[in-house]
C-alpha cells in the first residue's frame, strides 16, 4: 500500500466537486480531485446531452420554495452564488481552467474510507493507496445513475463514523403503473404532449412518457417527491391528468356532442377533442379499470374524463434510474462551513447533502452552490 502526501483532496469531479476546487484554487491552495470514474463530470455531461440549464431566472422567494424542507438551510448560499454564471464554460474549458489554476486529477481512484491514521484510502488500477491531507472535501453525488459514479456508496463510510444519513431515496424518479398488456405494448416509449398532471393541491404542464413499467418524464418529475412520499404511506396513490387543459369543459362537451356516425371512437375522438393515440389509449385504460365502456359515456361524463383520467401509481421508479437522489447528510451534522462536525477537516457538498429539488437548472444550482460554500469553508477553516 502505497502512501502520497497531499494539502487538500475533493473527492468527487461532479458539479459540487469542481466548483469546491476552483474555490480552494482560487484561495492559493494546492489541491488534488479524485473521482473513481475514467473522467470528470460524468453524470453532467449526460444531463446536458439534450441541453443544460445550469442556472433557472426564477424569482428567489419561488426558486428556494422548490428545495421543500431543505430551504432555509440552501438560502444564504444560493443568494450568494454568483449571478452571472452561464453554460458558455461547459465542461472542458472548465478542466482546463482548473487545470490552469494548478488542480491535479487522479481518476480511477475509489475511495474507500480512512486507515487507522486518518489518511484516505483509495482503490486505484495499481491497488490501494493511501493520502494524507490537510483538509478533505466529499462530492461524491447521490445514488441515482451509478454505472456514471454516484452510487452512494459513502452512506456507509460515514454512517460508521457516527454521520446522521437520511435513507437515500429517488428523486425526479418515474412511477410504477400496471399497465393493459395490450396498453404496453402499443405505447411504450410514446410521449403524452401538452397535458396537465394533477396530484393533492398541486398541477403542473408538460410532457411525459410512457414506459413499458410506468411513467416518467419532466412534469411526473415535478410531483415525484409528492408521489413518493404518499406511496410509501399509503403503497399507491392515484395521479389524474388532463389530456385537453386547454379545452373548458363545456366546450369539450360541445365538440364530444357532434355525431359520430361511422367513425371508429379512437378516430372520433381524434377529431373532436383532438386526441392523439396514446391519449385515447389512456383512455381506454381508465374505462378497462372502471368497467365502463367508453361508447356508453354521456358526452358530459366523457369530457370529464378526459380533463381527469386516472392513472395508478403503485411503485416509485428504483433509485438507479432516478435523475437524482433526496436523503444523505443531515443538514445537522455540518457547521457553517460545511464541515462534517464529528470529523473536522472533513466537509461535504452537493447530491451528497440531504436535500432534493426539481430538474431545470435547480439541482446543479444547489450542487454549484454547496461546492462553493464547502471550498470556501475549508479556506476558512485551514486559514483559522
Amino acid at each position: 500500500m502505497s502512501s502520497i502526501e497531499n494539502h487538500i483532496a475533493v473527492i468527487g469531479a461532479g458539479p459540487a466537486g469542481l466548483m469546491a476546487a476552483e474555490a480552494l484554487a482560487q484561495g492559493g491552495t494546492p489541491v488534488t480531485v479524485y473521482d473513481a470514474m475514467p473522467s470528470a463530470g460524468r453524470k453532467f455531461l449526460m444531463a446536458g446531452r439534450s441541453g443544460l440549464n445550469l442556472t433557472h431566472s426564477e424569482p428567489l422567494p419561488a426558486f428556494l420554495a422548490r428545495y421543500r424542507e431543505a430551504a432555509p438551510k440552501l438560502e444564504p448560499i444560493i443568494s450568494a452564488f454568483p449571478k452571472a454564471f452561464k453554460a458558455s464554460p461547459l465542461l472542458r474549458a472548465w478542466l482546463r481552467r482548473l487545470d490552469s489554476q494548478g488542480v491535479r486529477f487522479a481518476f480511477r481512484h475509489r475511495w474507500t474510507g480512512w486507515d487507522e491514521s486518518g489518511r484516505l484510502r483509495f482503490q486505484t488500477p495499481n491497488g490501494a493507496q493511501t493520502v494524507e491531507t490537510r483538509a478533505t472535501v466529499l462530492a461524491l453525488g447521490g445514488a441515482s445513475w451509478p454505472r456514471l459514479g454516484s452510487d452512494g456508496g459513502w452512506a456507509e463510510l460515514l454512517a460508521a463514523r457516527g454521520v446522521a444519513i437520511s435513507p437515500l431515496r429517488p428523486a425526479n424518479s418515474g412511477f410504477t403503473v400496471e399497465w393493459s398488456d395490450i396498453f404496453k405494448d402499443r405505447f411504450e416509449g410514446r410521449p403524452l404532449k401538452g397535458v396537465e398532471f394533477k396530484f393533492g393541491t398541486q398541477a403542473i404542464r408538460g410532457e411525459a412518457m410512457v414506459t413499458r413499467s410506468g411513467i416518467e418524464g419532466g412534469a411526473i418529475y415535478a410531483l415525484s417527491a409528492e408521489l413518493r412520499e404518499a406511496i410509501a404511506k399509503s403503497g399507491e396513490v392515484i395521479l389524474h391528468v388532463a389530456l385537453r387543459p386547454d379545452l373548458g369543459a363545456a366546450e369539450l362537451q360541445s365538440r364530444l356532442a357532434a355525431p359520430r356516425g361511422k367513425q371508429s371512437l379512437s378516430n372520433f375522438l381524434r377529431k373532436a377533442a383532438g386526441l392523439s393515440p396514446v391519449a385515447a389509449g389512456l383512455l381506454q385504460e381508465a374505462s378497462i379499470g372502471s368497467g365502463k365502456s367508453l361508447a356508453a359515456l354521456s358526452p358530459k361524463d366523457l369530457a370529464d374524463l378526459i380533463n381527469a383520467v386516472p392513472i395508478r401509481c403503485t411503485g416509485t421508479a428504483p433509485i438507479a434510474r432516478a435523475i437524482s437522489t433526496a436523503g444523505g447528510i443531515a443538514f445537522d451534522e455540518l457547521d457553517e462551513n460545511f464541515m462534517l462536525r464529528r470529523l473536522p477537516g472533513v466537509f461535504a457538498a452537493g447530491e451528497m447533502l440531504d436535500w432534493e429539488a426539481p430538474t431545470g437548472g435547480y439541482l446543479l444550482q444547489a450542487s454549484f452552490a454547496t461546492g462553493l460554500a464547502a471550498g470556501k469553508g475549508a479556506l476558512r477553516w485551514l486559514a483559522a
